[in-house]
């Protein structure tokens, strides 16, 4: 791995390394620097994966609404990398602008339930400590029933763990990733690590 990808080297390859590595070739044309980050212990990297999983399995979030929550996390929590690839996929299910916004913290095109969603992710981010029952009935208002503000809160701190490790352990975003990302959520990522 290049040096300047992550702090962390390459780990040593293993069966469950060689794997993770294939699949991210298999989904992406190449390996993830935070793969590689992940990979020191693969096993957790899977067990994570899992347990994301099953949260949404089950859940009435849906893929829209879990990506404005993901964008809304990675850029309060000024996580480029996570920015750009949940910003892309924000994109494929509105359009440019809209992910671009909700980078930026401008929700102007997001439906309320969505706008909700939005700030609750931010807030989260901010302060946790600093909730009120009066911000989870704001959620309740905009149709949120109880299991899903449970599922939203949780999948926004699963993200500040995942956003945490690759930040800390100085995983920049892909080249490709960047490269690949639309024109106005690439502008939009004015922070983090650089690419």
């Amino acid at each position: 791995m290049n040096s300047s990808a992550a702090f962390l080297g390459d780990p040593p390859q293993d069966p469950a390394v060689s794997a993770a590595y294939e699949a991210d070739l298999a989904s992406d044309g190449y390996v993830n620097n935070l793969t590689r980050v992940w990979c020191w212990r693969p096993d957790v990297l899977t067990s994570f994966q899992t347990l994301r999983t099953e949260l949404l399995a089950e859940s009435r979030l849906s893929p829209r609404e879990v990506a404005v929550m993901v964008a809304a996390t990675a850029a309060a929590r000024h996580d480029a990398y996570c920015a750009l690839a949940w910003g892309s996929r924000l994109a494929e299910l509105s359009d440019e602008a809209t992910a671009a916004g909700v980078l930026q913290g401008v929700d102007g095109d997001l439906s309320d339930r969505e706008a909700a969603l939005a700030a609750w992710s931010r807030q989260v981010v901010d302060d946790p400590n600093a909730t009120t029952e009066a911000d989870v009935d704001r959620l309740r208002d905009a149709g949120f029933d109880d299991q899903e503000i449970f599922e939203a809160t949780t999948w926004i701190a699963f993200r500040l763990a995942f956003s945490t490790v690759n930040d800390a352990l100085g995983a920049r975003p892909d080249p490709q990733l960047a490269k690949n990302a639309p024109r106005l959520v690439r502008e939009a990522v004015t922070y983090g690590r650089p690419v």
